[in-house]
């Protein structure tokens, strides 16, 4: 909990001093969230909260450029492509998109549904966007909200 605490306030932080557009800062606050968590994943001890806020420092600079690069078409197709692999791919499916006219694309892998303690359906999940023949990828876990819909919570 408390490693997931300096990553919220790193990557918050990190996203605040930016003065960039939207799809920018929050390219870069998802970037620094899952830089922060795998960094703090991959260390134990007194080397992990320096090992936190460089993932996060990493994670926002990397996010930061992926999501000035994807514009609304591109979320969109992203988005969609979300929800279908979070509602009916198997563990482990692969689902692709791509934008055709900006050749942005990416792939969403969920992992096993379970069900929380409070009945909620959720779904672990690795990304992987691509702009401009870079590749960047992320983890994070999605729930199913009451209305069907499927919401990412980190």
């Amino acid at each position: 909990m408390k490693r997931l605490a300096v990553v919220a306030i790193s990557a918050v932080l990190l996203a605040g001093c930016a003065e960039n557009g939207p799809k920018q800062n929050a390219g870069a606050l998802l970037g620094a969230v899952a830089g922060g968590l795998l960094g703090g994943s991959v260390t134990h001890g007194s080397g992990q909260a320096v090992a936190v806020g460089a993932g996060a420092f990493l994670g926002a600079v990397a996010g930061s450029e992926i999501g000035r690069s994807l514009d609304q078409t591109d979320r969109l197709y992203m988005a969609r492509s979300q929800q279908s692999a979070f509602e009916t791919a198997r563990s482990g499916q692969t689902i692709t998109w791509v934008n055709p006219d900006t050749g942005h694309g990416g792939a969403i892998t969920p992992k096993p549904a379970y069900q929380q303690g409070n009945g909620e359906y959720c779904r672990e999940y690795t990304q992987q966007i691509t702009v401009g023949g870079r590749t960047e990828t992320g983890y994070g876990t999605a729930c199913r909200q009451p209305d069907g819909s499927w919401k990412i919570i980190s």
